[in-house]
């Protein structure tokens, strides 16, 4: 990010910024839910009853993945501040990995030999984005870097960026499957936006005292708290808040489809944002690992192919087919809920 004033944003303020403006978003959408469940309540009584909801008894469990989350977001403008937005979005599948190793792990859910082929493709997509290409010329390194520093006035580091998406996607894994296994041991019925609520509201504790006041106290108190904003930065922060709400909707109510095709289409768009914005250079290792990113990703959540059922009398009789006749051996249809093998008829035999 180019510097403003002479200062770099501090990311803890953006990260803490964040959170309010999902919690703020948050609230709204939970109090419109409440309103609907208590019509003509005025607002000094949907407040109090907003509050038990998001209060509840196991409410605070709800305080790890938040903290988590909130690394989480921190590591990513780690990332991004180091890395294409290209490079980032690709690498930063891995999430898929790590969700599922999670998953195995804490949930004791088991995985199919489709999806583990998957999970090895994606690494190896992964890796392969990470790789120069052999038949770079020297001209090509010189654009890619004059590009970078364009951009990043400072010097990007690509190795600080690379570690700091890992680990990001490691805690995504993490957080996720530990909030699944929260809500699954929860005796709450909570809505979603009510879910959101409790996370952004502990979601500000790490991410004030933690990232504002330990990280980047100091330095905010000399250069000021909006130090290095200007309007790509409070875009950035929109984007990243109303990103993760929209998220939590397209895993609540869409379907894995519609989820891949989102992940694809957020690649691709990021690839051409590269190209057009700051000249990044697509290599050939960089096209094919992102080919075999999207086809891991579709692969893994794509369902897996249940054989075909075996074709009886009884289910041809049903879609109203006619009955093959066999020269040895049938299936009757004397017992709909047990068929049973029967001798083949004289006019079978002939």
């Amino acid at each position: 990010m180019p510097l403003v004033g002479g200062h770099r944003y501090f990311t803890s303020t953006a990260v803490f910024l964040n959170e309010v403006l999902k919690l703020a978003v948050s609230i709204g959408m939970a109090l419109s839910e409440t309103s609907e469940a208590m019509p003509g309540s005025p607002l000094t009584k949907l407040l109090p009853a907003l509050s038990k909801a998001v209060f509840t008894s196991d409410s605070w469990k709800l305080a790890i993945p938040a903290g988590l989350y909130t690394f989480q977001n921190t590591l990513q403008y780690v990332a991004v501040s180091n890395l294409d937005a290209a490079t980032f979005q690709v690498t930063y599948q891995l999430k898929i990995l790590t969700t599922a190793l999670f998953s195995v792990t804490m949930l004791n859910r088991s995985l199919s030999v489709k999806k583990w082929i998957s999970l090895v493709l994606l690494m190896a997509g992964v890796a392969v984005v990470q790789l120069p290409s052999p038949g770079d010329s020297s001209s090509t390194s010189s654009k890619q870097n004059h590009a970078r520093d364009a951009a990043e006035p400072q010097g990007g580091n690509a190795s600080i960026g690379l570690v700091a998406v890992i680990i990001a996607c490691a805690i995504s894994g993490l957080a996720g499957v530990y909030f699944e296994k929260v809500l699954k041991d929860s005796n709450s019925n909570s809505s979603l936006w009510v879910r959101n609520v409790q996370l952004s509201f502990y979601s500000l504790f790490p991410a004030f005292f933690v990232g504002v006041l330990f990280k980047d106290g100091a330095d905010i108190a000399r250069d000021g708290f909006f130090a290095g904003y200007n309007w790509v930065v409070w875009l950035a922060i929109t984007f990243q808040a109303f990103g993760g709400l929209v998220v939590a909707l397209v895993v609540n109510y869409a379907d894995n489809i519609a989820k891949n095709f989102a992940t694809s289409i957020s690649i691709i768009l990021s690839l051409l944002a590269s190209v057009w914005l700051f000249d990044f250079v697509i290599t050939v290792n960089f096209l094919l690992g992102m080919l075999v990113v999207l086809y891991a990703t579709y692969l893994y959540s794509s369902p897996d192919r249940k054989p075909d059922p075996i074709q009886t009398a009884v289910n041809r009789e049903e879609r109203g087919e006619p009955e093959e006749n066999t020269a040895f051996i049938g299936v009757s249809s004397e017992s709909p809920l047990s068929p049973t093998l029967r001798s083949p008829k004289k006019e079978d035999r002939d």
